[in-house]
């Protein structure tokens, strides 16, 4: 049996995910107001720690409806 342990995974998984957010760090710079509510938004689906990102942002202006 082959394949990719549960391990290999997540790791994968972290990484993919801290690439996303290095993303969101350098658009935040030049994001409206609108584009700022989206992001967080995306960021509360991405991940569990999203309010300690959110608020290193500056995301969090706006609150959720």
């Amino acid at each position: 049996m082959g394949g990719i342990s549960n391990r290999m995974k997540e790791i994968k998984r972290r990484r993919t995910r801290r690439q996303k957010v290095a993303k969101f760090q350098t658009k935040v710079k030049k994001a409206t107001a609108s584009e700022r509510v989206i992001m967080a938004d995306k960021l509360r689906k991405l991940t569990s720690g999203c309010e300690i990102l959110i608020a290193a942002m500056g995301l969090e202006d706006r609150k959720r409806a």
